[in-house]
Formats: structure tokens, C-alpha cells, sequence
């Protein structure tokens, strides 16, 4: 992963290869073919640092702790929907 910056969590979403390019995967450094179907990684949901992987490679990097999410560093705060019922639900009957 050295051509990743250092980075808290990572967005993984798939790619839409529409134009025939050839990317090196960071991960395990080979080559993506064009128009093959491959993950863009973001380091911290950045698109200008995006990156081309394997789905296999995001896969295992995943299983191994390497590729944190978003949601497991920083887990999203419940709807407004969600802390009203919460409120509404703890309140003392009245």
C-alpha cells in the first residue's frame, strides 16, 4: 500500500471503467486491464488521491484489517428520526 497516503479509513466504491485505461493496482502493484471490472479506494472519501484495486486485493486488505471504513472508525451519528423516538421512547410516562 505505499502508494496510499497514510489515512484514518478509506471509502471503497466500485469503478465505472467507461474509458480504455490501464491501472496498476496498489495493492499487489499489477496491472487492472481496460475496462475490467475493479474498486476505487479514497483515502478518506478523498477523490483527488483515488486510487484503481483489484476487487480481490480491496477484499483481502479488508479481511486483514488494512482498509478500514469510514463507519468502523467513525460510526454515523442516529437520524434525527432515530433521537426523537429515543428521547420520546425514555421520557417518564406521564
Amino acid at each position: 500500500m505505499a502508494e496510499f497516503r497514510d489515512a484514518r479509513w478509506y471509502a471503497v466504491r466500485p469503478a465505472s471503467n467507461t474509458k480504455p485505461s490501464t491501472y496498476r493496482c496498489p495493492l499487489c502493484g499489477g496491472l487492472l486491464p481496460a475496462l475490467s471490472e475493479h474498486l476505487l479506494v479514497l483515502p478518506e472519501g478523498d477523490p483527488s488521491q483515488r486510487r484503481h484495486a483489484h476487487k480481490a486485493c480491496v477484499l483481502n486488505a479488508r479481511r486483514a484489517g488494512r482498509l478500514p471504513l469510514r463507519e468502523e472508525v467513525e460510526p454515523r451519528r442516529p437520524g434525527l428520526l432515530a433521537r426523537l423516538r429515543r428521547r420520546r421512547g425514555s421520557g417518564s410516562p406521564g
